[in-house]
């Protein structure tokens, strides 16, 4: 089933192997903007059923890591055009995944003033400050005041604009791995008593308040969402995932868009689980768009969850980093090129654009 095409929303997909987004942070300086290289990599990697881009974020208020791109400068939407292009000419599909880190940042990327977060709580994570620097702390956060929510809320509709005028096929809203939109949905986070915290309707209001203002650039069927429903990654704890994400799930359909990209595990593929944990079944059951399905699959998990209807497609995130044909080698049963860890985040060609395709 992994090579049986799919319609994902508007987007016919020629098989099901996408490309997961992942940071590299490889974009020119200064001004965060993608570059030739940049169009390099993605294009080499067109054989995807669905690029999903690094997270690219909407605002210079909701960048956290050094060299990541932005898509909020007239010279940003030009780089991401080369990009795009690139990708089309190799026959390709490619959605730019929009974010905003909230507390995940540093003082340094913000002229010495505090990141924003729902609430004005530090957290326990490490962002890259670029060069020969150290991963270092995150700096403590404020919390964004209710009256400042809208103009964040617009980044996010702005940068949809920005991502059409580049040439994307669609979007995808960052809400996981403990970013801002997290920081909204998470009750170990957001401490707010106004509109947007409290009770689950108003944790998912900034969420949903988002995807609406990315829905009213694109059609919703061109649209999708990145969730991580109860993993709790850099703090965002949710201690009842379930009413949460049916809560989330149900405000979603209303907004018809096109899939769920869920990440379910972190981990090697020998330690993910064998069956879907309860807020997966729940997501899987009672959202209505394609759900695909993130986080430590192999060939073998990933036709046996779709096999059994536990997702649509298959996101694969590090394999492709050093597998640039990945498709090709998953329908041979090709070897799997180990990645080199040490050329994830910053440099040139190494560890990026080097990996060899099979002859």
């Amino acid at each position: 089933m992994l090579f049986e095409p799919i319609t994902v929303g508007a987007l016919t997909l020629p098989h099901r192997v996408v490309m997961a987004p992942m940071t590299r942070s490889r974009s020119a300086q200064p001004g965060d903007v993608p570059r030739a290289l940049n169009a390099t990599y993605y294009a080499q990697r067109a054989s995807a059923a669905l690029i999903l881009s690094e997270a690219t974020q909407v605002d210079p208020r909701g960048k956290g890591y050094a060299y990541t791109p932005g898509m909020y400068s007239d010279a940003q939407v030009e780089g991401w055009r080369g990009v795009t292009d690139a990708v089309h000419e190799a026959g390709g599909l490619i959605a730019a995944q929009l974010w905003h880190v909230g507390r995940m940042s540093h003082v340094d990327f913000h002229d010495g003033a505090p990141p924003v977060s729902s609430s004005a709580l530090a957290g326990p994570g490490k962002v890259w400050l670029g060069g020969d620097q150290p991963f270092v702390p995150t700096s403590t956060p404020r919390a964004l005041r209710t009256e400042e929510i809208p103009d964040v809320v617009a980044t996010f509709g702005r940068a949809a604009r920005q991502a059409k005028a580049a040439g994307f096929d669609g979007v995808e809203l960052h809400g996981a791995n403990g970013y801002l939109v997290q920081q909204f949905l998470s009750d170990a986070v957001n401490r707010r008593d106004d509109a947007y915290g409290g009770s689950v309707q108003n944790r998912i209001r900034f969420a949903v308040e988002v995807l609406t203002a990315m829905c009213e650039v694109w059609a919703p069927d061109r649209v999708g969402m990145r969730v991580s429903p109860g993993l709790g990654v850099n703090g965002c704890d949710e201690s009842d995932p379930v009413p949460l994400y049916s809560a989330l799930c149900d405000a979603v359909n209303d907004l018809g868009i096109a899939y769920l990209d869920v990440v379910e595990f972190y981990g090697p593929p020998k330690h993910k689980p064998e069956s879907p944990n309860d807020v997966q079944r729940m997501i899987r059951e009672r959202f209505e768009g394609r759900y695909l399905a993130n986080g430590g699959y192999d060939l073998n998990s990933a036709e046996r969850a779709l096999s059994r209807g536990d997702a649509d497609a298959i996101v694969f995130g590090k394999p492709f980093i050093s597998n640039p044909d990945l498709p090709r080698r998953l329908r041979e049963a090709a070897p799997i090129a180990k990645w080199d860890k040490a050329t994830f985040y910053g440099g040139e060609e190494a560890g990026y654009t080097d990996y060899p395709c099979l002859e």
